[in-house]
């Protein structure tokens, strides 16, 4: 990471109150929790984005609004503008192949078929920090549903607090 450069932290998400509070819009809530309760956000270059601080970094988090298949449209904007390089981007999004209450980070790898990533990796490359948080498979809940309703499903309390608890300890 390149300390001079400020970071770029996306929440991955779809734009619109039909899909607010899913699994597939986890990242948008992780990043509105890590800007804080008071962030003024702003649309800018395909995205709402709030500029602020944490430990004396500069940190521009983001939600892109052109929906997740088109995310890397809004990222790659944001990265020309703000002159971020890749080692600074760092993207949250749901993981429906990790289990609801765990999250892991890497940097790089494939998109493991998630549309939001494939879209980023097609627009500035793949080599960026990922903190993917688990929603959970259907399968994990006995549940009939598919995976493409899955996602776009709404938390129940019971998992609403787990996820809470999870988004509560990121780092960035």
């Amino acid at each position: 990471m390149q300390e001079n450069k400020p970071v770029l932290v996306v929440g991955l998400g779809n734009p619109g109150d039909e899909y607010k509070n899913t699994r597939h819009n986890v990242g948008f809530m992780a990043v509105k929790y890590l800007a804080g309760a008071d962030a003024s956000w702003r649309a800018e270059h395909d995205a709402l984005t709030f500029r602020g601080d944490i430990n004396g970094q500069r940190i521009i988090f983001a939600l892109p609004q052109t929906f997740m298949n088109d995310s890397g449209r809004a990222v790659s904007a944001l990265m020309r503008f703000y002159k971020i390089p890749l080692d600074n981007v760092v993207v949250i999004h749901d993981d429906m192949d990790i289990k609801l209450g765990n999250k892991r980070e890497k940097i790089g790898g494939s998109s493991a078929g998630h549309n939001g990533i494939k879209s980023i990796d097609a627009a500035v490359g793949c080599e960026y920090r990922r903190i993917r948080i688990g929603i959970g498979h259907p399968r994990d809940f006995d549940s009939p549903i598919s995976p493409s309703d899955w996602v776009l499903g709404k938390f129940d309390a019971a998992q609403m607090q787990t996820l809470n608890s999870v988004i509560s300890n990121l780092t960035v």
